[in-house]
């Protein structure tokens, strides 16, 4: 599930970015999850996968996202990276998960519990059926792309061409990185930085697409 910045320039170096004021950002490859879950709720507020999930409730998203993320923080190898303005406000934020990397029995009740109590049981079950289908279609040994988000106000100015950018350089992936997107918007947006269109699902109302990037060697070899 991605929802990108519309706007990241021509391709997938890191180039220059600036915030809502205009000046350049500044990034953080070990932020707390506390600080993406509130960059990652305001970009996904129209996305249509987290429309359907949360029901277009700003309150069920935001805890959404913040159940989901303190989870994710639990697992091994777990990346955030997160681009902040001169002020040190965040703009945008990435979560990646590693290949063949779930949380515990513990941790999945966990969030299962918050969930409920934060976002009810339409939400947790909408999560659930979306994770399934997903979970899927992961190739063997890729990481995945939970989520990249831009701050609404930061939108258009290269932040999350930016941080797309550096995660793809910066994760050492050989099994390449794996997302989601129910956006069409995006699809040709991450054809532009080297992913592949794996297969087109359909999950309740949402048309999904699920892509992938190869590592880079495997690229290079696919383009002699």
């Amino acid at each position: 599930m991605s929802d990108p910045d519309a706007a990241p320039g021509p391709g997938p170096g890191p180039g220059p970015a600036t915030g809502p004021g205009g000046g350049r950002l500044d990034r953080d490859d070990a932020p707390p999850p506390a600080r993406c879950a509130p960059v990652l709720a305001a970009a996904f507020v129209r996305e249509p996968a987290m429309t359907w999930i949360a029901g277009g409730s700003d309150r069920v998203r935001q805890a959404w996202f913040a159940a989901t993320l303190r989870t994710h923080a639990t697992l091994p190898g777990a990346r955030r990276h997160l681009l902040t303005d001169r002020h040190g406000r965040p703009v945008a934020a990435a979560v990646l998960t590693p290949p063949a990397t779930v949380p515990s029995g513990a941790a999945r009740a966990a969030w299962a519990a918050r969930t409920l109590v934060g976002c009810g049981p339409r939400t947790l079950v909408r999560t659930l059926r979306y994770l399934h289908a997903a979970e899927a279609e992961t190739p063997a040994g890729a990481w995945t792309l939970e989520f990249i988000g831009v701050e609404p106000e930061a939108a258009g100015r290269g932040a999350g061409g930016r941080l797309l950018g550096h995660l793809l350089s910066a994760t050492p992936a050989p099994g390449g990185i794996f997302l989601t997107t129910a956006d069409e918007a995006n699809v040709r947006l991450y054809h532009r930085f080297g992913f592949t269109t794996l297969r087109r699902l359909t999950v309740g109302p949402l048309e999904v697409t699920a892509m992938w990037r190869p590592a880079a060697a495997e690229q290079t070899r696919c383009s002699r």
